[in-house]
C-alpha cells in the first residue's frame, strides 16, 4: 500500500472518529456508520484505487441504503463492488438496526440503482476498475446514513442548522485532507449539494463543478444518466468528449451528447 493511500485510510479513521459521538433527533431515529461496520471493505477500496493523485475526484453526498451502507464503498451495489471492482469483506451490523432496513453486507440482495449506474458507466467505457482509478477516484462526504421512523432514507441537507454544522466540520476536514493528499485538477460533485461542499471547502486548489445525480428519484437520471453525465463533463471541459463515450459507440451518440452539453450551457 501507498503512502498516499495509508493517508488516506487514516483521515477516513479520523473523519469516522470525529462523527462517532453526533446526535441527531427526529425524525431521524436510526444512525448507521459504514466506516465502523463496514471498515475492512472501506479499507480495501482505499488501499486499492487512491494509491496516487488524481485528475478528477467525483464526490457525492453520503452512503445510499443498498450501496455503501451495506458494502462500505462509495456509492458501493453489491455486485459491483464484488465483480467490477474486486472487493469483499466481512461486514458486520449498525448497533441499532432498523427492522426494515437490516445491513445484510455482500449478501444483500436488493440493487442501489446510482451505484449500478454509475459503476456501470464506468465499467463501459473504460473497460476494467484500474484504467478508470489511473486518474478518478471516488468519495463521498458524508460517511453517515440516517433513517427515519418509517424506514425513509433522510439525507443530511436537509438537517437543521444545529446539527448539520458539526457534521459538516468533520467531513469538511476530510475532504479537505483528501484533496491535499490526491491533488485533483478537478472535484465534481455528483449532484448540486456535493458540489456546494467542494466549493466550500476546496477553494482554489481545484476546479470545482458537478453532474447529475444517478439517483432513480431523478426523472432526467432515468431519461439515460451516463449519456446526461458525458454531457455535464464535456460542458465543463473536464477531458475529450470522446473519452466519455465507448470507443465503439456509434457517431449520432457522440452527437446526441455534444447537442445535451450545448443545451446545458446554453441554459447556464
Amino acid at each position: 500500500m501507498t503512502t498516499i493511500a495509508a493517508e488516506l485510510q487514516a483521515a477516513a479513521s479520523r473523519l469516522a472518529d470525529e462523527v462517532r459521538s453526533l446526535s441527531f433527533s427526529e425524525p431521524i431515529t436510526h444512525v448507521y456508520h459504514p466506516l465502523d461496520y463496514a471498515w475492512a471493505a472501506h479499507a480495501a477500496y482505499i488501499a486499492a484505487y487512491g494509491r496516487g493523485r488524481k485528475d478528477v475526484v467525483f464526490l457525492g453526498m453520503n452512503p445510499g441504503p443498498f450501496g455503501m451502507t451495506q458494502t462500505g464503498v462509495p456509492f458501493g451495489e453489491v455486485k459491483a463492488v464484488r465483480d467490477f471492482l474486486k472487493i469483499e469483506a466481512p461486514v458486520s451490523r449498525p448497533q441499532h438496526e432498523h427492522p426494515d432496513r437490516p445491513v445484510q453486507g455482500f449478501a444483500c440482495t436488493r440493487a442501489e440503482v446510482s451505484g449500478s449506474r454509475l459503476w456501470g458507466a464506468v465499467a463501459q467505457r473504460w473497460g476494467t476498475a484500474e484504467r478508470f482509478f489511473n486518474r478518478h477516484y471516488v468519495a463521498n462526504y458524508c460517511p453517515l446514513t440516517f433513517i427515519e421512523a418509517s424506514g425513509k432514507n433522510f439525507t443530511p441537507d436537509k438537517l437543521p442548522a444545529d446539527q448539520r454544522a458539526p457534521l459538516e466540520a468533520a467531513c469538511d476536514r476530510h475532504l479537505l485532507r483528501l484533496v491535499e493528499l490526491l491533488e485533483p485538477a478537478w472535484v465534481i460533485g455528483i449532484g448540486a449539494w456535493a458540489e456546494k461542499r467542494a466549493q466550500k471547502v476546496v477553494g482554489a486548489r481545484s476546479k470545482i463543478g458537478k453532474i447529475l445525480h444517478p439517483s432513480p428519484a431523478s426523472p432526467l437520471a432515468n431519461s439515460g444518466w451516463a449519456d446526461a453525465a458525458a454531457a455535464d463533463l464535456a460542458a465543463l471541459g473536464v477531458c475529450p468528449l470522446s473519452d466519455l463515450l465507448q470507443e465503439t459507440g456509434p457517431k449520432t451518440q457522440v452527437e446526441k451528447v455534444r447537442r445535451s452539453a450545448a443545451r446545458r450551457v446554453s441554459a447556464g
